[in-house]
């Protein structure tokens, strides 16, 4: 086991991470920007490092800085948690082949899995349904917009490389393809340095459903069950839950969870992923993309299947083998995770900053 890990990240994440070091005797480093001095995961932290700068870009997204902090402290692993760094397969090579180990999986892994268009190409070679659609890499808007209404509108542009809503278009018909195209190229161009987009047929009635993968570095690839992320706001998630309200099939359910260990396996996933798909109202099943990373949702897994995925992604990036088989977890209960935005209402959900004036605690049995 590591002896100290440092944690390249702020806010939830941080405090959650700090908190999973803790409970296994390892010693955390926090790293911050200046206007986060004072954040609480600052002081829960055993060390805390300033990263100079203002901007996300000169702050946390900064590899040399987080490496010289590593160096200096003594830190073993750096565990990127989720956003900024933490789906950069270049960072997790560096981590590497600057003598720490990257909690999370490997490069190569991420690589494969963190293209939308190199991830639908290894699970229609798996055999995984995709959603119908094509890859936009080398065609011209004229060529995707008679691909797109071969397919029938509506259909969804999306960036490759592409997260959290960024670089997706909604498009109901031919006469509005190609401007939309070109808004998403440019927003993906602008958000990932990447405008490579994928255009895919659009469903309108569908559930999104995620199969939350833990895997060793020894070969063993187990499913923990599911989560619905079917409530959504400009394609950003705003109710999690687990179990799944739409599958009532356990039928359903494990061909899913089949699915996604075969990903998983094919491209050797080692540590905690998360692998989507969309449901139809028939009960069929598409894959859409696969997290190469811990899920902001993760808890709702945790608390149904009382496995510690933070600590148990530290665990096994320090060579620990997983010592339980599928058939010991078991999904008991209902939980379900609700995200609060800083948005209004009122102007149709835009951004809206302000000062919290009120914050009631959640309290009672099970509330995280």
């Amino acid at each position: 086991m590591f002896s100290k890990i440092l944690i390249a990240n702020r806010g939830e994440i941080a405090r959650r991470l700090i908190i999973a070091c803790h409970e296994l005797g390892v010693a955390a480093v926090a790293v911050y920007s200046e206007a986060d001095a004072h954040a609480p995961w600052v002081r829960l932290a055993d060390e805390s490092y300033l990263l100079p700068g203002v901007t996300a870009v000169e702050t946390y997204l900064d590899q040399e800085a987080i490496f010289t902090i590593a160096r200096l402290s003594g830190a073993e692993a750096i565990h990127p948690g989720y956003g900024f760094l933490s789906e950069n397969p270049a960072f997790a090579a560096a981590c590497v082949d600057r003598g720490f180990t990257f909690i999370g999986p490997s490069a190569d892994a991420m690589q494969q899995m963190g293209s939308k268009a190199s991830a639908r190409q290894i699970a229609t070679a798996a055999g995984v349904p995709v959603v119908p659609g094509v890859d936009g890499a080398g065609m011209s808007v004229a060529a995707l917009q008679q691909t797109a209404v071969k397919m029938g509108f509506p259909v969804l542009i999306k960036a490759s490389a592409g997260g959290g809503g960024k670089g997706m278009r909604v498009v109901w018909s031919a006469d509005d393809f190609a401007d939309a195209v070109r808004a998403a190229q440019r927003e993906a161009q602008s958000s990932f340095g990447d405008d490579h987009i994928l255009v895919e047929k659009y469903f309108t009635e569908i559930h999104h459903v995620e199969i939350q993968i833990l895997a060793d570095g020894h070969g063993t690839v187990l499913h923990l069950f599911e989560r619905e992320c079917s409530i959504q706001r400009r394609h950003q998630k705003i109710v999690e839950e687990s179990p799944a309200p739409v599958i009532t099939d356990d039928g359903l359910r494990q061909r899913m969870a089949a699915a996604a260990v075969l990903l998983a396996q094919a491209v050797d996933y080692a540590n905690a992923g998360t692998v989507e798909f969309i449901v139809d109202g028939a009960g069929n099943f598409y894959f859409l993309e696969m997290n190469t990373r811990l899920q902001v949702e993760h808890p709702i897994t945790e608390l149904v299947t009382g496995l510690d995925l933070a600590a148990w992604q530290i665990r096994i990036a320090a060579g620990e083998k997983l010592p339980f088989s599928q058939d010991t977890i078991k999904q008991r209960g209902h939980a379900i995770e609700c995200r609060i935005y800083a948005e209004d209402p009122a102007m149709q959900f835009l951004p809206s900053i302000g000062m919290i004036k009120l914050y009631q605690r959640p309290f009672g049995p099970g509330v995280r």
